[in-house]
């Protein structure tokens, strides 16, 4: 976790605890990239499965991500309905907040991966098979 406090005048205007990646996290990624899914999508992923819910800031600071980054990973879990977003207005001027968190179980998540490598392996044996059929024909 990750204090931050901010100062204005030596007056703290506000604090927040932000959640940080740890050595189970980094594992945990490491797995999701075993399965091809890209860095982004994974620490993505990872963090929001760890975290009751976060601002984009918030995820960039946690992850260390970048915005373009955390924007493109958001795509992905959006496309594949994996997120729930909503707005928070604060109390200063300017866009309200979005909010994100997961919106289905990580082991949905897992499920979805699961299931698209035993789609692989599978079109890949029939491909071995079939290239058996041609060659004793």
């Amino acid at each position: 976790m990750i204090a931050s406090l901010y100062k204005s005048g030596g007056i703290i205007i506000r604090q927040s605890t932000i959640k940080v990646l740890d050595d189970k996290d980094l594992e945990f990624i490491e797995a999701l990239r075993s399965l091809n899914v890209p860095r982004n999508v994974a620490t993505l992923i990872t963090f929001l499965a760890n975290a009751n819910e976060a601002t984009s800031r918030e995820i960039e600071v946690g992850t260390n991500m970048q915005q373009p980054e955390v924007s493109i990973a958001m795509r992905t879990l959006r496309n594949n309905n994996w997120v729930e977003e909503r707005e928070v207005k604060t109390k200063e001027k300017g866009r309200p907040m979005n909010v994100y968190k997961l919106g289905v179980p990580i082991d949905k998540i897992i499920q979805h991966y699961e299931e698209e490598r035993n789609n692989e392996a599978a079109r890949g044996m029939q491909a071995i098979q079939r290239l058996k059929e041609l060659t004793t024909a």
